[in-house]
This record gives structure tokens, sequence and C-alpha cells, in this order.
């Protein structure tokens, strides 16, 4: 937001140096990016003299060139090669002396050198108006009149040329209280006059209107919740032209291009005092009649833009008596109804729109207008009589227009301040540091914050309405801080704190675990939009207002982020992936669902290429893993049953207490080609919920290391190919014995020896007595009851 300098003293008058008004504004949260020089007049005309044409002859050595000389005061004549050609001796003339510079429309610039042109010296230009940027005309040299211009006096005294400084601020969304040049003043006012600084605040009112006559409009508001405030003046007899110079200046100085003095003065209105207005032609409001509601869906409707656009029947639309659409309230103009050259009557508006549906009108059209940015923040709804008054003022002034009538205006329900209780324990608290309750009384005075009463520990304070983002005890100490100054708070020079013990009912903590596993372990963790644009929005969640369509919806699964995240890093030759993400994904079902999920993506190697193990690119199995030593720190029970899932070509479900845990599988190729992904790729998603859940079940308990020797017995057998490792695995597990501390598969074999549609697995157990040193016969027990069970179910047999 660009703020002028000698705008902001329209409303505060002090006497700071620019710098140092920069340095009090970065101070209050209002940062100052850059303070940069703005000019009517591209140099100022310095160097530009009045100079008299004395003699003009041809130039001997070329037929486009003319010799002249040129007094330019205090007896001094400068010899001049020109070719322009209407210079005449006896002419009065802007001369650019040695050492001027010229600017061009670019802001670059020449400077004025004594040379020769031809083998004839020149010590000067004799000027165009467009070579001094006071026009576009580039007809020949700037012709003066004698009786005005005095030979030797410096051109610029004859313009009131403008000189400013215009600060670049930051601003942050929050602050619609600053979005103008009197809330930056404002703010500004509240810092000096706490801090013992000279400063005096013009404080704004509504002006004293004139009135003649009568006029025949009406105003008609369909729904108030959409348009709480509205206020509507008629001025006849407008002259619409160019504005005044002062007028233009003001708007170039922050960037804005003049149009016409009608729409100048609305837009001087809006930087000025931040309320947003519009003009209408009134000859083309039909029936005299303005109404302020909704349109059907599917209306076509030409912004000023001169773009066609479909409304979609919820953007609030200001019309004629005859319901055609005029203007997107709060947004954008349109093209049949604004002012023009031929504009004798105006309709001018000031309101106050409600801000979410203006945000929605805004967001639906891709427009982002001056007003709509401050009317989706919310504007001050007290201001709203006192811009359009001044506005009417202008107008008057500038146009020679008369206000007709009485103003009309809709204000069912005022909107009223922010009741807030202050508590001075609170501020303490927050601030690790006491002001003096009467300086807190100060400082809320200076930022228009009102005492209603004074308690025990505090304030009940009122918070003008305009204060939109301060609505909490602890906005109203933010605000007390910001005008108090940060840099007068001490850091403490000691830092006290007590170490809390974590509890297994902190999901944190899990992720913190997890994230520090998955980091030793080689892989990096990134972060990615919730947002995003979806295939099939089977139960996918939409975005009433997105801001584009590929930010449409909101993600329904991890894995797509990752694979974009896989793909960047491939085309920049980095094949070898290891990612994980902490992140949520949503559905629409009979409900609507939020999860959050860890997902774990890997591809390429899983170690760098060295000579002793140069190709060993990352399986399946390489993920199982890594998502098994992440379940070993809940010490839980899961199942593992094969998963069809159309994101995969092979998976798995780890299943808990009868509930999905972790989904694992191979990337299904037809969603790699998407990606244009050409290796595979494997991923896993675990449900973090559902993982904090089953951990704080378990009460862990630490235990000293055995005193005795764990045994270990082993069974090859023979088996059926349609049974499954985890099936014997699960079944063991299941064994009464308590003396089964651990159970592995090490080898596999299918081939020849064998019958056919069988095959052999050979699984080691590890055996343990805390108490004491197993003996044979107990061990003898254990083996057999294993045996018994998996000949029973699964008809095993024992391969010698």
């Amino acid at each position: 937001m660009k703020i002028s300098n000698n705008w902001l003293k329209d409303f505060v008058k002090t006497e700071l140096k620019t710098e140092r008004i920069g340095e009090f504004l970065t101070d209050i949260g209002l940062e100052v990016e850059g303070i940069d020089k703005f000019e009517s007049v591209k140099g100022s005309l310095e160097g530009i003299v009045v100079g008299k044409v004395l003699t003009c002859e041809k130039h001997p050595n070329a037929d486009k060139l003319k010799k002249t000389t040129v007094d330019v005061g205090n007896g001094k004549v400068l010899n001049i090669v020109c070719g322009a050609p209407n210079v005449e001796a006896g002419q009065t003339v802007p001369v650019a002396v040695v050492g001027t510079k010229i600017y061009d429309k670019t802001g670059g610039f020449f400077e004025i050198k004594e040379a020769k042109i031809r083998s004839e010296v020149s010590q000067g230009m004799i000027c165009a108006e467009d070579e001094l940027g006071l026009s576009e005309d580039h007809g020949g040299i700037m012709v003066l009149d004698e009786t005005k211009y005095e030979v030797g006096k410096n051109f610029a005294d004859y313009f009131e040329l403008t000189n400013d400084e215009v600060f670049e601020i930051g601003l942050t969304p929050n602050r619609t209280d600053a979005m103008s040049h009197y809330g930056v003043a404002r703010d500004l006012h509240a810092y000096l006059s706490t801090n013992q600084l000279k400063s005096q605040f013009n404080k704004v009112a509504s002006e004293a209107l004139n009135s003649e006559g009568s006029h025949d409009f009406k105003l008609e508001i369909e729904d108030a919740e959409l348009c709480p405030r509205y206020i509507g003046a008629v001025i006849e007899g407008v002259k619409v032209a160019e504005s005044p110079s002062w007028l233009k200046d003001r708007l170039k100085a922050i960037g804005l291009s003049p149009i016409n003095n009608v729409v100048d003065i609305t837009n001087y209105i809006l930087h000025g005092y931040g309320q947003p207005l519009h003009a209408f032609d009134a000859d083309k409001i039909a029936d005299k009649k303005v109404k302020v509601g909704v349109v059907k869906a599917g209306t076509k409707f030409t912004t000023l833009d001169g773009v066609e656009r479909t409304l979609n029947g919820s953007e609030i639309m200001i019309k004629d008596g005859k319901d055609n659409p005029m203007c997107i309230a709060g947004v954008f103009g349109g093209q049949n109804s604004g002012v023009s050259e031929t504009t004798k009557t105006v309709f001018l508006e000031s309101a106050y729109f409600n801000p979410i549906a203006v945000r929605k009108g805004a967001k639906a059209h891709g427009l982002n207008t001056d007003a709509s940015f401050r009317f989706e923040r919310g504007v001050d709804p007290n201001l709203t009589r006192t811009a359009i008054t001044h506005a009417i003022k202008l107008i008057q002034e500038i146009t020679e227009g008369k206000l007709v009538g009485e103003l009309l205006e809709e204000y069912p329900k005022k909107i009223e301040d922010n009741y807030v209780i202050l508590r001075f324990s609170k501020i303490e608290q927050i601030l690790g540091t006491k002001i003096h309750r009467e300086k807190v009384k100060e400082i809320l005075k200076a930022l228009e914050i009102q005492v209603l009463n004074e308690i025990p520990n505090g304030f009940e304070i009122s918070v003008p309405a305009y204060r939109a983002d301060v609505t909490r005890e602890i906005d109203v100490i933010e605000e007390i801080l910001r005008i108090y100054g940060y840099n007068k708070i001490d850091a403490p020079q000691k830092i006290s704190f007590t170490p809390v013990k974590l509890s297994a009912n902190d999901q944190d903590e899990l992720e913190n675990t997890w994230a520090r596993n998955l980091q030793s372990l080689g892989f990096n963790e990134v972060m990615n939009n919730s947002l995003t644009s979806v295939k099939d929005e089977t139960d996918a969640v939409k975005l009433l207002n997105p801001l584009s369509n590929d930010l449409a919806f909101m993600r329904k699964s991890l894995l797509e982020g990752l694979l974009q995240n896989t793909v960047y890093n491939i085309n920049r030759k980095n094949q070898d992936i290891k990612f994980f993400e902490f992140g949520k994904i949503y559905h629409k079902r009979d409900k609507y669902e939020e999860r959050k999920q860890l997902a774990i993506l890997i591809s390429g190697r899983d170690v760098a290429e060295n000579w002793l193990q140069p190709k060993s690119a990352v399986s399946f199995y390489n993920l199982k893993a890594y998502v098994k030593v992440l379940l070993e720190r809940l010490a839980i029970n899961y199942k593992e049953v094969a998963l069809s899932d159309e994101r995969f070509s092979d998976a798995l479900v780890y299943e808990a207490d009868g509930k999905a845990l972790v989904r694992i599988g191979k990337v299904a190729p037809a969603l790699l080609k998407d990606f244009d992904i050409d290796q595979d790729c494997f991923y896993a998603e675990i449900e973090l919920e559902f993982a904090q859940e089953l951990r704080a079940k378990n009460e862990l308990k630490f235990k000293d290391i055995p005193k005795f020797n764990k045994i270990r017995r082993d069974l090859a057998l023979l088996i059926d190919k349609n049974v499954n490792y985890e099936d014997l695995y699960q079944i063991a597990k299941k064994n009464k014995s308590p003396f089964i501390k651990s159970i592995n598969l090490f080898d596999v074999y299918e081939g020849k020896n064998l019958p056919e549609g069988k095959k052999s697995y050979a699984m080691s157990f590890e055996l343990l007595n805390e108490e004491k040193t197993l003996e044979e016969k107990e061990i003898t027990e254990v083996m057999d009851s294993l045996i018994k069970s998996f000949q029973k179910e699964f008809n095993a047999e024992l391969r010698s």
C-alpha cells in the first residue's frame, strides 16, 4: 500500500522528517518497506531558465539545423544549435543550460553538455513541452508569452510543482483500519501523542451540505443482512472533465491513473478515508429507483472492463427500478451505468456491504479491486456519511454540480462497537512487565477505544466498529503493546521452565518420535498444500469460493502430493526418493470427515551406488520394514490382510481391532503414468488418530535385561502354496506359552523334490523364561504345541 507524505500531513501535523516517520510507522506494525520520491514533473524543471532568442540563422553544415544566440539573463548569451522547425529570433523560450538533466518517459535521463554539433558550439538546449514532461507535444519548441515570463527567471517558478515522498507499507490483511491515509495518520498520532512527540490530528467529521430543490429518486434495500447501511446522493449540473492538477498529483503519487474529475474524487475519498464510493450516471437509472439485492443466477452483466460475466445469483447487486444490474456491489461497476463525458447528473453511493458476501462475489469472478479489498475486510460503518459528504463537497467545487434534495439513507440497525473486559493482570502476564494504568488509559484514548467503566482489576471498554480485528482481550493487549512500543519491553536475561513429562496420550510426541525415526533412516519431510484438483469428485470436499480450478478441492489422499514431489525431484536428477508427510485428508460421505495420516513414499535406490553394491532398488519389503520400525513403538497386535485399492497394483492393509491402521502397496502404473514417473514407487499411509488411540491403551513398562539366555529352535514346515507366512505367524502368536519371545521366517523354498502345490517355510522361535534356565522338557512342550497348531490349521508337515 502506498501512502503519500503530503497527503498524510492533511490529517496529522508533525515536525518529524520523513525517514523518522517511516521508523515510527514500522514500530507500530505498519512496516515501511521503502520510501520513494514523487515529482509531478520529473526533475522538477531544475536547470530550466527563461531565455530570449536574439538571433537565428541557418546552420552552415546542416540543412535541418539552426544556429541561435539566446539571452538567459544576467548578460549571459548562449550559442545553441536547435533542430526545431519553429524557432525564430525574438521568441521567449525555456532553455536547459549545461548540467541540466532531461528525463524521458521511463525515468531515464541525459545531461546537457557543451558540445560541437557539425563543428558549431552548442551551450544548451531550447526545449519542447514533451522534453520537459509538461505534455506529449513534440511539434516544436515551447514558445512563451513574453508578457508573463521574465528572461533569466527559473522556469519552475511559473508552475505549481508537486514534490512528494511516498511510503510503501507492507500492510497485514487484518489492518483494515489502516487502509487509508486517514487511518495511517490516526495510528501515527496515537503513537506520537503517547510518547511525548508533538503532533496534531485533524479528526474528520461530516460536512454541512447545502441542497437545492428535490429529486424523485427512491432507494430500496431488499436484504439488510447483505447491505446494513446505504447512502445515496443526487448531484445535478455536473461537468465531467479533467481533474485539477493537485487531485491528479495526489493519485499519481500512489500509483493511480487519473480518469475524470468525478471518478478521481471517488478514488481520492477511498484512499484518503478508506471508504469506497461509486458514481452512477443518474440518467441511466430506470424509474429513478436504486435497489440493493440479488438477481437470478445466469443473468449476464458487462463490467467496466468490457467483460461480460455470468452472475451466480449470490452477488450483492445494485439494480435500477426494472431490476437491471448496474454494479456488483463493493466490487466492480457496470459498463452501461458508469460516469462518462456526457454525464450531467450523478447518483453517488456510499455504503457498508456484508464482507463475506462481497468476498464471495469478488472471488467468483476473479476480481480484486481497491473497493473489494476493503469491503471484504470490513470498512468503518460510521464513516459512510462523513465520506459521502466530503465527496459531495469536492464534486460541487470541482465539477460545479449542485446537490439536489435530501440524501437517501437506509440504516435500520446500527452496527455496535465491541464490548471487551481488559484486565491489568492479563496485560502483565502477556507483556512480562507492568504498565501504569493511567498510561494504559492514555493509549486506549489515543486509539479511540472508550473506557466505559473502571473495575478493580481493569477496564470495561468499547472498541470502535472500524477495528474489525480487535474483538478479544488479547487483541486489545496487542494494540496497547503496539503503541507503547515493542522496543520498551526488555527481554528477560534468565528463562525458567519446568520439564513436563510427555504422556502416552500426547499425539504430538508420537509424531515427533516417528519423524525422528524416519529422518534417522534417511527420509526427508515434505509439506504440501491441502487444496488441490481431483479427477473423481466422488466424496470430495469442494470449496465454495476456490482461488482457482487447480485449488478447488480439499485433498482426498496424501499420495498425489508426494508423487508431485517425486517427479519434481526426478526431473532434477534426484531419483532416489525417501519422503514422508504428516497431513490431513478430507471426505464428504454421510458427514464431513477429516483424518490425519502419516504418508511414506520411497522410490529409486535404497542406498547410494557403490562398488560393493552397485544396484539396490527399493522394494515393497523395504517399505514394509520401515513401517514395522514405526509400529514397534506402539506395542500393539495387528494382522495383514490383502487390500484392493485402485491406487495400488499390489497392496496390504494392517488391521487392528477390526479397523485399518496401515495401507501399504506398490503404486499403480496408471497413476505413475499420470505423473510422468517411469520408476517404481512404494507408498504407505498410517492413520495417526487410530495409532494414537491404540498407543494410549497400552501401559508400557520398563523391564530389566533378563539374566538368562534365550533358546532358539527351528521348524521346517511343508505347507500348501496358498498359505501365507502371516497366517502361520498369527497362529504362533496365539500360543498360550509365555516363553515365546520372537518369531521369524528365515527361509522359503519352492522347487524340486517338493510335492506339487507345496512350499517349504523355515521358521525360528526364540524362547525365554525370565525366572530360570529353560529345561529341555519345557522347550519340547512348546515346540510340540506349535507343531500341533500348524498341523491342525494348515495340514502342515515337518521336513527332516
